[in-house]
């Protein structure tokens, strides 16, 4: 499959959220002991590191989908500058194949697709939180931190200091993505980080969110989704690939959305919370396979959770 600027236009209802909230650093809340104990080990994090240990979690990635188990039918490219018009180039569907009978059989992929059906994307619509659909949250994380993937990026932060035991950092990682707080202005506790990147949302008339390829296949699979056009396919040859896409969900304009294009969950979720914890509310720059990516990162400060925590508000990979 055939790198990435500064974010697009698509990217900028994302942003507009994160940009109107308070730096890193600027809660107002005085830090623990705890807390600057981290703060210290994340600034410790330089870019050859994040460089290192990205690589490791994509040579650990065994899930991702293998050559020929994912086809798509790209068909019309458009400059970035197109992409707000919302024009349908497509006459066909993005995904001509995939072996789901492979690969949503593995533990991640099918507690992840267990997960999909239990939020409401509209924005100002309460999300609540059935016993099942708990017990589904854990079978999530279960599945993923018995991982390659999710034990190299355990190994890296106990190393650096940054959560005392591999239950505490499991515990924090719930928190973060899973965690309910509200992008309706208080109005509802409607959005968490996960359902915002994995799942998406409908926010003001557009798509907000949605950054995962799983996600885009079970919409387009279900009629929800129609592909209209691409405006960014990555250098990578193998998965994953990084593709910026437009596309309508149930008629509401995705001018850009990015996607790591046939990874596991887990990396997903490995590589954003590697960069959300190393690099909060910037870019993060990373090398995958040897060649260089960059993931942009926000996080959520209307609300806080544990001492002054931030939520994930949203990550996902940059393109032009």
């Amino acid at each position: 499959m055939g790198g990435a600027q500064a974010p697009s236009a698509g990217a900028r209802a994302e942003q507009s959220e994160a940009a109107r909230q308070p730096k890193p650093g600027d809660s107002g809340r005085s830090g623990s002991g705890r807390e600057w104990a981290e703060l210290l080990a994340l600034r410790s994090i330089s870019d050859d590191e994040l460089r290192d240990v990205s690589e490791q979690l994509y040579a650990a990635d065994g899930n991702r989908a293998a050559s020929g188990e994912i086809i798509l039918d790209l068909q019309h490219r458009i400059l970035t500058s197109e992409a707000s018009a919302g024009k349908d180039y497509a006459s066909k569907s993005l995904f001509k194949y995939v072996a789901e009978a492979t690969l949503f059989a593995k533990p991640t992929f099918a507690r992840l697709l267990a997960l999909l059906d239990n939020y409401d994307k509209m924005t100002g619509h309460s999300e609540t939180l059935t016993s099942e659909e708990e017990e589904e949250e854990e079978a999530f994380l279960e599945a993923v931190f018995r991982t390659p993937v999710m034990a190299t990026l355990t190994r890296f932060f106990l190393a650096k200091g940054l959560y005392p035991s591999a239950d505490a950092f499991q515990a924090d990682l719930k928190d973060m993505w899973f965690g309910l707080y509200s992008r309706s202005s208080g109005a509802a506790l409607d959005s968490s980080g996960f359902e915002h990147v994995f799942h998406g949302e409908i926010k003001k008339g557009t798509v907000s969110g949605c950054h995962s390829w799983v996600q885009l296949y079970e919409l387009e699979k279900s009629g929800q989704l129609n592909y209209l056009s691409y405006s960014y396919d990555g250098p990578w040859a193998a998965f994953p690939d990084v593709l910026a896409l437009q596309y309508r969900w149930s008629g509401y304009l995705k001018s850009i959305g990015s996607v790591f294009m046939g990874s596991s969950p887990e990396f997903d979720l490995a590589l954003y919370t590697l960069c959300y914890k190393a690099r909060p509310d910037q870019q993060c720059h990373v090398s995958l396979g040897g060649k260089a990516a960059r993931i942009q990162t926000y996080s959520w400060t209307n609300s806080f959770y544990g001492d002054g925590q931030r939520f994930v508000a949203s990550s996902y990979p940059v393109s032009p």
